[in-house]
């Protein structure tokens, strides 16, 4: 138990001077602007597929659910204002982050891995090229202001099929579901929402980068820096998330 406890607080202190590294180097010149282009090209674009779909089908399945309990009470007419509260307030940031935890830290992870072993990390040194600013910088920064953007996707597709839902067993115009989502939502639903996910965002680039960057010798630790990555970012989004819901109880 003592060695385990030792692990965790050397991963969190690297992980720590990790990130101060990448603080330091982010505001250094020279900079990388089409490494990070590409990134978010990777990164967001070709995320999207995967994270409409999950969208739609959290919207849809949140409704069709939800439903028959509110039926019960006759309360049907609150169905569009509670789906949008879940999905904005909770459910599309963190299932979205952690879906990308899984497609994109574990990516990075290996990726990274697999040029530490292969040494062509010790290469990018050789020729002049600081490898932290073009391979760790620019991967935080575009998972940085990727993940929001795709929340924000999910949140608008999750009510889409929230309205797909609701008219299997009714009939509503778009337009009054759309008048009673925005009739239910207020700020302090949308920001703190929206702010944690740039936090999401930062920490799955962040472990990413930091457990391929630092991957051992070996081919075997390529898949240990993926997995590591996977586990370690989705444990980081639920406290982040648990802290995020505890600050914003306070201005309820």
């Amino acid at each position: 138990m003592t060695v385990y406890l030792k692990n965790i607080f050397n991963d969190v202190g690297n992980v720590t001077l990790f990130a101060s590294k990448f603080f330091k180097q982010v505001f250094t010149p020279p900079y990388e602007f089409k490494e990070f282009i590409k990134q978010c090209y990777v990164i967001g674009y070709k995320s999207i597929p995967l994270v409409a779909i999950t969208g739609f089908i959290m919207g849809l399945v949140l409704t069709l659910q939800s439903r028959p309990t509110l039926s019960k009470f006759g309360a049907e007419s609150w169905l569009p204002g509670m789906v949008a509260l879940s999905l904005i307030r909770e459910i599309a940031p963190v299932i979205t982050a952690l879906i990308c935890a899984g497609k994109i830290s574990s990516g990075i992870g290996a990726e990274l891995g697999a040029m530490k072993v292969t040494e062509q990390i010790d290469a990018m040194e050789v020729a002049a090229i600081n490898p932290f600013k073009y391979l760790v910088v620019t991967r935080i920064l575009a998972t940085t202001l990727m993940i929001p953007l795709l929340v924000i996707l999910a949140d608008g597709i999750g009510m889409m099929g929230g309205f797909i839902g609701i008219n299997m067993h009714g009939d509503i115009s778009f337009y009054r579901y759309l008048a009673k989502v925005f009739d239910s939502l207020a700020f302090i639903d949308i920001v703190p929402a929206t702010i944690k996910t740039f936090f999401f965002g930062f920490f799955i680039g962040l472990i990413g980068c930091y457990k391929g960057y630092n991957a051992e010798n070996g081919t075997a630790s390529v898949g240990q820096a993926a997995n590591s990555a996977v586990v370690t970012a989705s444990l980081s989004i639920f406290i982040i998330d648990m802290l995020a819901v505890q600050i914003t109880d306070l201005f309820y």
